[in-house]
């Protein structure tokens, strides 16, 4: 199962650390979900559809799953998320040489499980936390092949009435899989594949 989009993480000053994942193409169509982790370490779900909720539940751990809208609105470099009681923006500043070079490296490599293992250990290295192959939930494995890089420059977000601060490190990182998002608050490019159990 192949998922092609956007995947934005960030930290808050407030301990809150939140993963947007905004998909263009996937099986079940265009969507947005939200992934949060919150200080006293909840992680809650938020999921446009119980499908949508069902399937990511299922890949990755959760204590709190909603399925609640998720709009995402995008106008140049900012970004406007309504999910449910979560109100996010982000703006996102220039791509650097990182970005740069993810950006010539062709879709159909980029999706090839192959291309995932291969950057497995440079994204260790390169991006604190970062994993680009691994295990997933039910049995499942899933391979991440980024396609571009830019940092989020300005961040505000509020949960279910609670202010959460600004942008800071996704520090700890995040426990929803085997991986979490770079350190630094970015929006990566990203071709997710997931394999199924007994490869269905």
């Amino acid at each position: 199962m192949r998922f092609d989009g956007w995947i934005a993480g960030t930290g808050t000053t407030s301990g809150t650390r939140i993963v947007l994942g905004h998909w263009l193409r996937s099986p079940f169509g265009a969507f947005s979900d939200v992934m949060l982790e919150r200080a006293d370490g909840e992680r809650v779900l938020l999921a446009p559809t119980r499908r949508t909720a069902q399937f990511i539940r299922g890949t990755y751990s959760f204590d709190r799953v909603l399925v609640v809208p998720v709009d995402v609105r995008v106008t140049n470099d900012l970004w406007t998320v309504v999910a449910g009681s979560l109100r996010l923006r982000f703006t996102t500043g220039r791509r650097g040489p990182l970005g740069q070079l993810l950006r010539a490296v062709p879709g159909a490599l980029a999706a090839r499980p192959v291309w995932a293992t291969l950057t497995d250990w440079p994204a260790r290295v390169l991006l604190s936390g970062v994993r680009t192959r691994g295990s997933a939930g039910a049995g499942r494995r899933a391979w991440y092949g980024a396609r571009d890089l830019r940092p989020l420059v300005e961040v505000s977000a509020v949960f279910e009435g609670h202010d959460l601060g600004v942008m800071a490190p996704v520090e700890p990182p995040v426990r929803f899989g085997f991986g979490s998002v770079p350190r630094n608050p970015a929006l990566t490019r990203v071709t997710t594949t997931v394999q199924l159990r007994h490869g269905h």
